[in-house]
């Protein structure tokens, strides 16, 4: 028993130190985008239940959605069509492949005889990521520390922290385990960009 206890004690520390290694390290290598959200327009109106007839895989019922819903197996995407010439591409992982996925897109409407508008403008909504702080996070302090103005905290209703950043403007859900999600993006650099903000910011207030 003795000799257990002591080994005990040895161990801990060794513990402590590997936990703060792993806090030290850039919290901005595990930023993961995990959804670009886009928008174009062909620049035409579309007869959707024709367009879910000829268009194989795609899915239209108007009484849920008012759009044909088609998705792209490479890249992973889904295509939100609307009568209007509206298209609106979400579940993507890159702007590359939202950039692919609509191509696809363009293409088989064109194979069909839509007349689809040349290089159609792709406008980037919306980026959500993720990323660990690599700490655990006392959200109570936090709350207080940034400032009650900028922060929304109803832990009762939500486990997460909402922080609104100003620059990049963004929103940051921050939670007690240091994953945090940043959503609102229009670049990938905004997710770069708002990591980097709260980590200064959580130091400067020594709750990191």
């Amino acid at each position: 028993m003795q000799l257990y206890l002591k080994y005990i004690k040895v161990r801990i520390p060794y513990y402590k130190v590997v936990i703060i290694m792993a806090r030290i390290d850039d919290p901005k290598k595990t930023i993961k985008i995990e959804n670009v959200v886009a928008s174009t327009a062909i620049g035409t109106t579309l007869d959707l239940p024709k367009i879910t007839l000829q268009l194989d895989g795609a899915d239209y019922n108007k009484e849920r959605f008012p759009g044909v819903v088609y998705r792209t197996k490479e890249p992973k995407t889904a295509a939100l069509i609307f009568g209007s010439g509206k298209i609106v591409c979400t579940g993507a992982k890159s702007i590359d492949d939202v950039h692919n996925g609509l191509k696809k897109v363009f293409s088989e409407l064109k194979s069909m005889g839509v007349d689809v508008m040349d290089n159609p403008e792709i406008i980037v909504q919306n980026i959500v990521a993720s990323a660990d702080l690599g700490a655990v996070l006392n959200l109570n302090a936090i709350a207080i520390g940034l400032g009650l103005e900028n922060i929304e905290y109803e832990p009762e209703q939500f486990p997460g922290l909402v922080y609104r950043i100003a620059e990049p403007k963004v929103v940051m859900l921050l939670f007690g385990s240091g994953k945090l999600v940043v959503t609102g993006g229009k670049k990938p650099i905004d997710a770069d960009a708002a990591v980097d903000k709260i980590v200064e910011e959580l130091d400067g207030l020594g709750l990191l």
